[in-house]
């Protein structure tokens, strides 16, 4: 291929060729009308011993001084600590390529591999209080960018961040456990802060730390065929504005999948919102590194791993979410899909459709709408969670010791929710159930003595709540429900009812269906209609309290 027919080629027509191109094709001092660049040209060894990290960054800055273009990595590995990201510069990550985090600092030391670090954590006072650690800085990464715009990461290649912390407790998988708050450690892999118009596209990333990617206040973003392989969050999509999320897989076993939030981070509340979540394969049950080698080896039932993976908006929700659809996923042995807002947030028109789950190790689905209020006092407010619509799912061999949880408070109460089309199968009354944080189990007491807490100011956790007396739904202060055509499925005997309600008002049902017994425990409930279902007779009520059906 002739060098003026590569410069015009696309990065993924690159992609295939860059295997083909001689060193002296590539440009030294590449000027405006060369958009093509080769990272080995500046200096870089990809040997995997050598420290790559200055003559990476000299790359990217030559190539952003001449106007943009895109930095060519060939086949290689390429240790590296901090890689600080430029407007206008792609980084092409070639098949072979491995960008490699150099070993941060352990205990007791003040430098990581061959005297190396990784950029200090900048202050963020006085907003550190409002969200954890990882959630406050955003230099201490393999790769950072903050204030730059029309940046893109992309191409078959691999990052590993092997030299990050996760910012928790414990090794995960064969690695040091470095510790995320001591200078000079990486604790991240991707930390984007205040930017916009950014593609993050077809690369693979193992062990990605606290975040393998943390995007705060990022408009026009997006997600495409990436394949997450971590140990710990997958993508944190904190107070950012359009962004796409598609067919990519994440396996995060210790922490939420896909997660988006809206936290205090940048001083200010500011919302996350049109964000569509579609057609992606989530998972929490999958050994570290196994999903990108391919071999798939699942966790044994009585390891002590959360199996966290899902779609989850919060915990950090102080500006809100508005305008999501989350659509055409696929979850796999992790948690359901959660909607939470718990310090003010304004969780407003909701899409769930499309979706399939299996082998959920809490429930399906999670709403809650609390008061935690982690935030500076002046901007309290009471939060919302409003017009949520939820059809076409199917969710089979899902956990049954706790039901999905609709759960609002008694003074602001959870509205406008419907619920179509839906197949909610699960496990039956089980012997032991998840506890904490689902990473142990014990004896499950007898349904009929379970009573389920308010925690109105606690952490947003299904699980934390406790077994349910209900075995399809626990759904307390609410107001304007209507679900149809929806079906619980229990595999095996459960004598618990499909549905709690507990100060309710306005509830529909239209073509229910469960096993042949008492459905409905209804409590402190006003307005409520049932008809055309085998769940239960046909019946209007204007008012009931401990009341079965």
């Amino acid at each position: 291929m002739q060098r003026r027919d590569l410069l015009k080629a696309s990065p993924f027509v690159l992609a295939a060729t860059v295997g083909q191109v001689s060193l002296a094709d590539a440009q030294t001092e590449p000027s405006p009308a060369q958009a093509l660049a080769n990272v080995r040209t500046y200096g870089a060894t990809g040997d995997g011993k050598t420290v790559d990290t200055p003559a990476i960054n000299r790359a990217i800055e030559a190539v952003a001084a001449a106007g943009g273009g895109t930095l060519v990595f060939p086949a290689g590995t390429y240790l590296s600590f901090t890689i600080r990201l430029k407007s206008n510069v792609e980084l092409h990550l070639s098949r072979g390529c491995t960008i490699l985090a150099a070993d941060s600092p352990k205990r007791g030391e003040t430098t990581g591999y061959n005297g190396g670090s990784y950029d200090a954590a900048e202050p963020n006072d006085p907003w550190t209080p409002y969200q954890d650690y990882g959630h406050n800085h955003w230099r201490n990464s393999l790769f950072y960018a903050e204030n730059q715009h029309d940046f893109s990461i992309t191409g078959p290649g691999l990052i590993f961040g092997k030299g990050l912390s996760h910012g928790s407790n414990g090794a995960r998988g064969d690695y040091y456990d470095f510790v995320a708050n001591q200078p000079g450690v990486g604790n991240k892999a991707i930390a984007l802060k205040n930017c916009h118009n950014v593609l993050l596209r077809d690369f693979s990333l193992l062990k990605g730390g606290h975040f393998a990617v943390l995007a705060t206040g990022v408009d026009n973003l997006t997600f495409d065929n990436l394949l997450i392989d971590t140990d710990r969050d997958g993508f944190d999509i904190d107070c950012c504005r359009n962004v796409r999320v598609s067919n990519c897989t994440v396996n995060s076993p210790w922490d939420d999948g896909i997660c988006p939030k809206s936290s205090y981070a940048l001083g200010y509340a500011r919302p996350t919102e049109n964000v569509t979540i579609a057609n992606n394969y989530v998972t929490g049950t999958y050994e570290l590194g196994s999903v990108i080698a391919g071999t798939w080896k699942k966790f044994a039932d009585d390891a002590p791993i959360p199996r966290q993976g899902r779609i989850k908006c919060g915990t950090e929700s102080n500006g809100g979410f508005r305008n999501i659809t989350i659509s055409g996923n696929v979850l796999e042995g992790s948690k359901g899909i959660s909607l939470e807002t718990s310090d003010g947030a304004y969780l407003e028109d909701i899409a769930i459709t499309g979706n399939t789950l299996r082998d959920t190790i809490d429930a399906p689905l999670f709403l809650r709408l609390s008061r935690r209020n982690r935030n500076p006092r002046e901007t309290v407010r009471p939060g919302t969670l409003r017009r949520i619509v939820i059809s076409n799912l199917v969710s089979y061999n899902s956990a049954a010791s706790t039901a999905s949880i609709f759960h609002g408070l008694p003074e602001n109460m959870i509205e406008d929710v419907k619920i179509s089309n839906c197949y909610f199968g699960h496990e039956g009354l089980p012997k032991t159930m998840r506890v904490h944080w689902a990473e142990t189990t014990q004896p499950m007491p007898d349904w009929h003595t379970i009573l389920v807490p308010e925690l109105e100011a606690a952490y947003p956790e299904l699980l934390q709540f406790g077994p349910t007396p209900s075995n399809g739904f626990f759904i307390r202060h609410l107001h304007n429900l209507e679900m149809s055509h929806v079906e619980i499925a229990p595999a095996h005997p459960d004598p618990r009812p499909a549905f709690w309600l507990e100060d309710t008002h306005r509830t529909d049902f239209l073509a229910i269906t469960a096993p042949p017994q008492q459905n409905f425990s209804l409590h402190q409930v006003s307005d409520f209609r049932l008809t055309w279902s085998r769940a239960a007779k046909d019946t209007t009520l204007p008012t009931a309290d401990h009341q079965l059906l």
